[in-house]
């Protein structure tokens, strides 16, 4: 396990070296030329997208290049008197000036206090997603769409926490509100998780589970109407009458032959079942990203795997369901769909897509992952798990057979620090590895899973992004927050399902 490294055309490019396509047996690694370096030779320390410093052996001048052209300057005779304008005496100066200024701060003042004005009555409560436009709180779910995307009427219900307890938004109350079972039936859990974007054939069951001190606010089934979307067919209550809210299971997920979950450093050959979620995608053949398996039709990976000419579908290949990197079920993509927002310069927003041309077929081998519901209770060394087929050490090769590693997660303020990354974590990345080196993700790792177990499932945290260099010191890997992505990937879903 280690970083995707930077190959040349046809392959995808990547500023960063650490996490990239890989096609190692195709190219040789080489960091970004700008004209004034020596080219990447392969022993170099790998080029991190985020240094920023002046080019070697630049000066500034101390003097300008181009002087201003100015007048000779006018002087007067000693013996010339110079007439003064009386109204522009100095006393008259200063006061205009000091008006002026006054005048000048009144206007600051209330400028400052229109928006003081706006921002309070108009504060962000609830952001549309991608667009990142704000609406009220009690717009979001209220029959009309105020998104540009219509995220605020496409995300009204979720499913909370580590037993997937169900919510339905109230826009009166601009709060979610958790389902009790009290007039439920289990169609309207089909009907519930087709409206999240999961398909009919997918789904698991209902299950309930006991009220407790940290559910608040309540609604039931409105049975004098027709059951059509849940928010729109609910009903608030103070309380659950049954003592018991829907637990709902869309997918069933997260399930894997491997139930040890011991501490090891550096990789480990995967065995048959241990990661059923874990994909590699091809092309012709040759192993480019990872990815994982989150519904039969889709699978999650980094938008930087598909950038470029690289978000062709018809090019794809995903080979699921064996440790063998080239060997397993073979599946066509129909669709390639990046995060509208991804920024290739920082790999900000590193998530992407793939519509598969058919379902695969669920066996032991080949499972989805469980995408992490809404107040999932990862801890700052959270243990997790990564998976791939990528380079086992730093400018090395790429494994013919799945490899794994247990790391931990490192919290956002840590990672930020001038000695690790500087800033460079944003909240839609989250950081996992060891300071001090060893154990990684690499190149050909990319898109592939970071995931934990909680629960008794397992739970996908995150997809490989970037990092510098493999398994450096102070240089832990980068991988997309998947919780931060929930809305879109659901959007995804129910648009394209």
């Amino acid at each position: 396990m280690h970083t995707p490294t930077a190959p040349p055309p046809p392959y995808p490019y990547y500023d960063n070296r650490g996490f990239q396509g890989d096609h190692s047996h195709l190219y040789v690694n080489r960091a970004p030329y700008n004209g004034n370096q020596v080219p990447y030779n392969g022993n170099q320390a790998p080029y991190n997208v985020y240094t920023s410093a002046p080019p070697p052996n630049h000066r500034v001048s101390p003097v300008q290049h181009y002087l201003p052209n100015v007048s000779p300057h006018q002087s007067v005779p000693a013996n010339q008197h110079v007439k003064t304008l009386g109204w522009f005496s100095a006393g008259r100066k200063r006061l205009v000036c000091i008006c002026t200024t006054i005048c000048i701060l009144l206007v600051l003042a209330l400028i400052v206090a229109v928006l003081c004005w706006y921002f309070v009555t108009t504060s962000c409560e609830k952001k549309c997603g991608t667009s990142k436009q704000c609406v009220k709180a009690s717009q979001w779910c209220d029959g009309t769409p105020e998104c540009p995307n219509g995220e605020d009427e496409s995300y009204c219900a979720r499913l909370y926490g580590e037993k997937f307890i169900l919510q339905a938004y109230s826009p009166t109350k601009s709060a979610w509100m958790n389902v009790c079972f009290d007039d439920w039936n289990n169609n309207y859990g089909i009907q519930t998780c087709q409206s999240i974007g999961y398909k009919r054939s997918s789904y698991n069951n209902t299950y309930l589970e006991n009220v407790t001190s940290d559910l608040k606010g309540f609604v039931s089934i409105n049975t004098s109407a027709s059951f059509d979307k849940l928010h729109t067919s609910v009903r608030s209550r103070d309380y659950c009458p049954s003592g018991k809210v829907i637990s709902l299971r869309c997918i069933n997920c997260g399930t894997s032959s491997r139930n040890k979950v011991n501490r090891i450093v550096g990789g480990t050959l995967a065995q048959n079942g241990d990661w059923p979620w874990q994909v590699s995608l091809q092309i012709g053949r040759s192993h480019v990203c990872g990815g994982s398996i989150i519904t039969p039709d889709w699978i999650l990976t980094a938008a930087h795997c598909v950038e470029g000419g690289y978000a062709n579908p018809n090019q794809w290949n995903v080979y699921a369901g064996s440790t063998i990197r080239s060997s397993g079920s073979i599946s066509l993509v129909q669709r390639v769909i990046s995060h509208p927002n991804y920024n290739k310069e920082t790999k900000d927003n590193d998530i992407a897509l793939m519509k598969l041309k058919t379902s695969l077929a669920f066996s032991s081998t080949i499972k989805p992952v469980c995408l992490p519901n809404a107040a999932m209770p990862w801890s700052d060394t959270q243990s997790c798990w990564i998976s791939g087929w990528g380079y086992t050490t730093q400018g090395g090769t790429t494994s013919s057979n799945l490899m794994a590693a247990n790391v931990p997660l490192i919290d956002s303020k840590t990672c930020n620090k001038p000695s690790v990354y500087n800033g460079a974590i944003s909240s839609a990345m989250i950081c996992a590895g060891y300071l001090s080196g060893g154990t990684d993700t690499c190149q050909g790792d990319s898109g592939g899973p970071l995931v934990t177990r909680t629960n008794s499932l397992w739970w996908l945290v995150g997809d490989t992004s970037w990092g510098t260099g493999c398994a450096n010191v102070n240089k832990p890997g980068v991988y997309a927050n998947v919780t931060v992505f929930l809305d879109w990937i659901y959007l995804q879903m129910q648009t394209y399902s």
